[in-house]
């Protein structure tokens, strides 16, 4: 059925942001550094929105984040996360302070109080990521680490929850905090009343996103989100498959969406139902951040 409240404005690659120094080839949907459009700013909790490439051998050197929610969705390539205490060369085995991310992979940061890390590819090959920054509901939060793997036969059978909200929610206890229970079971938690979700939709197939995301209840399905009324859905389609995949959202001719395309869509509410349809003549890479 038709979203025919919601307001839905396309985000045309082209329009957005574009810095290549080389061995960084990054695309901005919002103001990040020396691009700024102060009609592009957020939207909700959400921040950045980044198409990054790395040069093989290349990388973000240890830098400091505080107060921002910050997410790497791996789309093809390596990228290591290490933080600053964990000395090249003497890692270990792979866990939350260091880790080598790869195709599925999502590596999750909480800068809260402050913290520092580095992304380095240490690969051969150029590494194609999305970073995303949300704003937490909380300033000097306890910094964390979280990485998860999110496999490919799961985002082909539908929309795969990424990051729900911390279950605790804002008034989470220290130990609430520690546990780190998210809103939906196998996601990452998150301190922001945002959903993320991906799916790889096949050529001709419509996947339905449930605004506010999901969790099986006693009695049927309920959102999991605090905002339930004029919730803000970014969609994004990742630039993938060499300008073949293409989708429709809400089944609306006007509203197609090319590789680098994403779409502000507004006015909805939690449990509408919006509908993608790939439409282009390979698979769709299609990533859905849900804020309040």
């Amino acid at each position: 059925m038709a979203l025919t409240h919601a307001r839905i404005t396309p985000r045309r690659s082209s329009a957005r942001g574009h810095a290549d120094h080389g061995w960084l080839d990054s695309y901005h949907t919002f103001s990040f550094a020396s691009y700024h459009d102060p009609a592009f700013t957020s939207f909700g909790s959400l921040r950045v929105l980044n198409e990054d490439r790395v040069a093989p051998r290349k990388g973000f050197p240890t830098h400091s984040h505080s107060d921002a929610e910050i997410f790497s969705y791996i789309l093809s390539g390596e990228l290591t996360h290490r933080d600053s205490m964990v000395a090249k060369g003497q890692e270990g085995q792979q866990g939350e302070s260091f880790y080598r991310m790869k195709r599925g992979d999502v590596q999750f940061t909480t800068g809260g109080k402050g913290i520092a890390h580095s992304e380095q590819n240490e690969s051969a090959h150029w590494v194609h990521f999305l970073q995303i920054w949300a704003t937490p509901w909380a300033r000097a939060l306890t910094p964390r680490y979280h990485t998860r793997t999110f496999p490919d036969a799961a985002k082909r059978a539908g929309f795969v929850p990424i990051l729900s909200p911390l279950a605790a929610g804002p008034g989470a206890s220290t130990a609430e905090e520690a546990a780190a229970r998210p809103s939906i079971t196998d996601t990452i938690p998150i301190h922001a009343d945002l959903v993320m979700g991906a799916g790889l939709i096949g050529a001709g197939e419509r996947f339905e996103w449930v605004v506010g995301g999901q969790k099986a209840a006693a009695s049927g399905q309920e959102t999991v989100v605090r905002k339930k009324k004029g919730r803000r859905v970014y969609v994004h389609l990742a630039m993938t498959k060499g300008g073949k995949a293409r989708v429709r959202l809400d089944g609306r001719e006007g509203v197609e969406l090319r590789e680098g395309d994403g779409a502000f869509v507004e006015g909805v509410a939690a449990g509408d139902g919006l509908g993608v349809e790939s439409v282009g003549e390979e698979e769709a890479e299609v990533v859905v951040l849900d804020s309040d």
